[in-house]
């Protein structure tokens, strides 16, 4: 049964997390964090969120955890900047859940984030 969550992410992000009982993970380089992503699917992790600055990086892991029914994978930006390609990435998987992409918000050409 897939019934836990896990936060992948910069410590001072993810730490205090583990006080709502979430999995989580803070990896010291990009290798160490491919080893957490493939550990995942090991641990019935349900939803994993994984900091943007390890999404793209990341994304050959992802898709490789896309084909499988958990853990689904969602970005998460920190608090200094959102970038397109999770924005995508979060329409992309709204597609994918319902078919449509009307629950993501559209950003005007004014609209600042």
């Amino acid at each position: 049964m897939f019934d836990k969550v896990a936060v992948v992410g910069d410590a001072d992000i993810v730490f205090p997390l583990r006080v709502m009982g979430m999995k989580v993970f803070s990896p010291k380089s990009l290798e160490e964090a491919r080893e957490i992503m493939e550990a995942l699917e090991l641990e019935n992790i349900a939803l994993c969120f994984l900091q943007e600055n390890l999404f793209e990086p990341l994304k050959k892991e992802r898709e490789a955890l896309m084909e499988k029914l958990c853990p689904v994978v969602v970005g998460f930006s920190d608090h200094k900047k959102v970038t397109d390609h999770l924005e995508r990435a979060m329409r992309d998987l709204a597609i994918k859940a319902t078919g449509s992409d009307s629950l993501v918000k559209k950003r005007g050409k004014d609209e600042t984030r």
